[in-house]
């Protein structure tokens, strides 16, 4: 019994060992750089990796251009939308996609009626076609059989008035800041 235990364990570390040599084998050949195309001065190589999009910066630190990189704290129209949003249940947040769901949402004045709202980012700019709301409303009957429905209504507007209003805002803001601490020099 022990003998078979034994074999056992061989064969288990032996496929494992089979495994990582295959998924190894996916990361393809190595193949070394030809050093009569790559230059030996390293500020150069950094150049270039930059202008190909290969690399950061760290602000420029290295004498490449400055990047701006944009996350979601700091998006005024990202921060604006779950500001307004902020009362209801979010079901999808997805900064690189550009969208926010919430989910279905009752206020309960009408039990069989409930809404789930859209929010769709197609530019960071502040911009009244940077953004577009969709409105969806579920309606129930008692067999909880429900039909979904895309509605517009003075809903979409509103939010979409509302959160480039919060935006413009924060943007504002975010500008009078930049000012204090960076002081124009003469």
């Amino acid at each position: 019994m022990k003998f078979l235990n034994h074999i056992q364990k061989n064969i288990f570390y032996i496929s494992a060992a089979i495994a990582f040599l295959v998924s190894l084998n996916s990361c393809g050949i190595w193949d070394p750089a030809d050093a009569r195309k790559v230059s030996p001065n390293a500020q150069e190589r950094v150049k270039k990796n930059l202008e190909e999009g290969k690399g950061i910066t760290l602000g420029g630190a290295l004498g490449g251009s400055k990047t701006n990189y944009q996350f979601a704290s700091s998006n005024p129209m990202w921060r604006a939308t779950l500001e307004i949003l902020d009362f209801l249940p979010l079901s999808n947040v997805d900064y690189s996609g550009g969208i926010i769901t919430t989910d279905w949402y009752n206020e309960g004045t009408a039990s069989d009626e409930s809404i789930k709202i859209t929010i769709r980012f197609l530019s960071n700019e502040i911009r009244a076609d940077g953004i577009k709301v969709i409105v969806h409303k579920k309606k129930c009957n008692i067999k909880q059989k429900c039909i979904v429905k895309k509605i517009s209504s003075a809903l979409e507007y509103e939010l979409q008035v509302a959160i480039l209003k919060k935006a413009a805002i924060f943007e504002k803001e975010y500008k009078r800041k930049t000012r204090k601490k960076r002081p124009e020099l003469n």
